[in-house]
């Protein structure tokens, strides 16, 4: 395999990477090297997976984008849960950088019966820490309850200082949804510093949906009309209305989804799911365990979807109809043909201004390979992808989506991602809103591909004309021509 850069010379891709990658490790210390090679490498086609190591501890003292359990719990799997509210039990650092950043659309009236933007903290102090925080947590529970009636459940987010000084949250969550007579309050152990990642995060709230809501479930009867087409999207945080976008196809192909985990869901949704004749998953990361969680518990099929870009759409769909009877199966195709009309306008408007990029990833969640796709749709090339906080199965999966040579880079630094984006110069990078100034006063073309950069949704048939207009926008602005990086300017 060969391609052309600026110099015209054809270049062996799989040799070039190899050597990239040696003379990145060159920098660190022999020990530190040893370490980060196992993160580094190509994929080589018919291999099962991507020769990297995953969900490692980060070196301390090198620059790593992760973040930590209580943001996967708190930031993705229970934040978003709408008529809930989710308190932040410890200092308010960690609650104020959380508050409201990931975009996480929802129906309802802030303040009132929903919560998702609004930021609840105990507010450690040092006294607190001292004389632990249990009587303040039951005050601030108390208050909550008072103050916002409507909401539905709460749940308590442990951050760092929780775990060292043993509070006991669970004590306090049963005792408080006594007096609230049985209201659902849920204890998170998901203390920053548990795990390498925020990968442990997700698993923790998981268990504790499992824990506190499930397993609670079970028995009761609840007032719920079910349908041979009752589905629930799992592992989608309606990030720019991703959520409503996925719904709209899956409901004219003819199901019902009853349940949205957890963008713009509610605990009642939660509480529904084990009902549903199939869990549709987006993000395997985040939500996998509670599927097949109710996969054994339930008997609950669960399958992976990847809305991003007309390819994957449609083999998605049909994917999730053969689940299905006939009915649901002809809905699929009718979806896909009537939404082609519109897939061939977007492909013919900007697929002659985007053939031939390249493209180098570096996510968190799924996007290091669902989004491959929808780029290739519009004609691009993704040279190198890599995840924030994948496991070995990630990998695994990504082999489905990279062509052979593609760089592979697990929990990069920022010094190694810096430097393989310029030796590769891709046209544009897609990454997190730590990256993105430091590759734009580099002169690259960026957008942030944790939350859209501010626009979206990108799933969905609608998603994939703003997603294709969006990457038109940041690689051909004519910003690009106007400046140059500083090291570039002539003093």
């Amino acid at each position: 395999m060969s391609l052309t850069i600026e110099n015209a010379q054809p270049v062996n891709v799989k040799e070039r990477n190899k050597a990239l990658i040696k003379e990145v490790l060159q920098v660190y210390p022999e020990k530190a090297a040893k370490k980060r090679e196992k993160h580094l490498n190509l994929y080589e086609a018919g291999k099962s997976d991507c020769g990297v190591k995953s969900n490692i501890k980060s070196l301390p003292g090198v620059m790593t984008i992760r973040g930590c359990a209580y943001a996967g719990s708190k930031g993705v799997v229970w934040g978003p849960i709408k008529d809930m509210i989710h308190i932040s039990h410890g200092p308010v650092g960690c609650g104020q950088y959380s508050w409201a950043s990931r975009r996480n659309y929802y129906i309802g009236t802030t303040g009132v019966d929903t919560f998702v933007t609004m930021q609840f903290t105990t507010d450690f102090q040092e006294r607190d820490i001292v004389f632990g925080g249990d009587k303040k947590l039951a005050k601030a529970l108390e208050e909550l309850q008072e103050l916002f009636p409507l909401n539905k459940g709460i749940t308590i987010q442990s951050e760092c200082p929780i775990g060292l000084i043993g509070d006991d949250i669970e004590a306090v969550a049963k005792a408080k949804s006594k007096d609230f007579g049985g209201k659902t309050i849920v204890p998170v152990r998901c203390e920053g510093f548990r795990g390498v990642s925020q990968s442990l995060g997700h698993h923790i709230a998981n268990d504790s949906i499992r824990d506190w809501v499930l397993e609670k479930m079970a028995g009761k009867k609840e007032e719920f009309v079910s349908t041979p087409y009752d589905v629930a999207i799992i592992g989608d945080y309606n990030i720019g209305g991703d959520s409503w976008a996925s719904r709209i196809l899956l409901e004219e192909m003819g199901l019902r989804v009853v349940a949205q985990w957890s963008g713009d869901g509610s605990l009642k949704e939660l509480e529904r799911t084990p009902k549903v004749k199939l869990n549709i998953l987006h993000c395997y990361r985040s939500m996998n365990y509670i599927s097949r969680y109710m996969e054994e518990k339930f008997g609950i099929p669960w399958v992976e979807y990847n809305f991003f870009g007309p390819t994957k759409i449609a083999e998605s769909l049909r994917k999730i109809a053969s689940f299905f009877d006939d009915k649901i199966k002809e809905g699929a195709e009718k979806v896909i043909a009537k939404y082609q009309p519109m897939v061939d306008a977007v492909i013919a408007k900007y697929r002659p201004r985007l053939e031939g990029k390249k493209v180098m990833l570096f996510v968190g969640g799924l996007r290091p390979r669902h989004v491959i796709g929808a780029y290739e749709d519009l004609g691009m090339e993704v040279i190198g992808t890599g995840y924030e906080f994948g496991h070995n199965d990630d990998y695994q999966r990504t082999t489905h989506y990279v062509k052979d040579g593609t760089l592979i880079y697990d929990d990069v630094t920022g010094f190694e991602f810096e430097k393989f984006v310029e030796a590769l110069q891709p046209d544009l990078v897609g990454s997190g809103i730590k990256e993105k100034y430091v590759f734009q006063k580099m002169g690259f073309p960026f957008r942030q591909m944790h939350s859209w950069d501010y626009s979206g949704p990108y799933h969905g048939y609608d998603g994939f004309a703003i997603f294709a207009r969006d990457m038109d926008m940041a690689i051909n602005s004519p910003v690009w021509k106007m400046t140059a990086a500083p090291w570039k300017t002539k003093q």
